[in-house]
């Protein structure tokens, strides 16, 4: 028998934070025909940007993230915001973050970060033949330093635990999807 949505009896905000509002949901399963309740992490879409140079560079950053009190290395990214579209909000934080610009930009799909528990979507750009255009305009909560590494040793930063950020790996594995690594 094939799976079926649930029946959505209720629906009722919760509490909202800066970045999120979390929502309660009360659903009956076609299957058991008994309701049970849900919480939902409603967001914003995200963004992120894999920016490679003309010579063949990835452009990646390292920062703090304070959830697992940690800095890591990942592909600059974001919410979009209102007002944007996921390719101008890719633009915007590709710049803020970096100090870069592209010449290219393309989108290489969409993931959901957490269909458990969230409802918003990360758009995934590829921003070919980037270039310097100035200086950062990080955030007050941002600590954010800009490295170059070649993409050939993307793999292994993988592989070795470098980078570790799911949204980072899920990026890279659709560019590699159009872009086969050739070792």
């Amino acid at each position: 028998m094939p799976l079926k949505d649930w029946t959505l009896l209720s629906s009722e905000p919760e509490r909202f934070c800066r970045l999120f509002s979390l929502r309660k949901d009360r659903a009956v399963s076609p299957r058991t025909g008994r309701p049970s309740d849900f919480f939902v992490v409603e967001a914003s879409p995200w963004v992120n940007i894999i920016p490679i140079t003309s010579q063949n560079e990835v452009v990646l950053i390292r920062q703090y993230r304070h959830g697992v009190r940690s800095v890591t290395l990942e592909i600059p990214g974001g919410l979009v915001e209102d007002s944007d579209s996921p390719e101008e909000a890719a633009r915007r934080e590709l710049r803020e973050e970096t100090g870069y610009a592209e010449r290219v930009l393309a989108p290489l799909g969409a993931v959901y970060p957490n269909p458990a528990i969230q409802n918003n979507l990360c758009h995934t750009f590829l921003a070919q033949d980037v270039y310097p255009v100035g200086v950062q305009q990080q955030d007050e909560e941002e600590d954010i330093e800009v490295i170059l590494k070649p993409l050939s040793e993307i793999p292994r930063l993988i592989r070795d635990g470098e980078i570790n950020h799911a949204l980072v790996i899920a990026a890279f594995c659709r560019f590699y999807l159009e872009h086969p690594f050739k070792p």
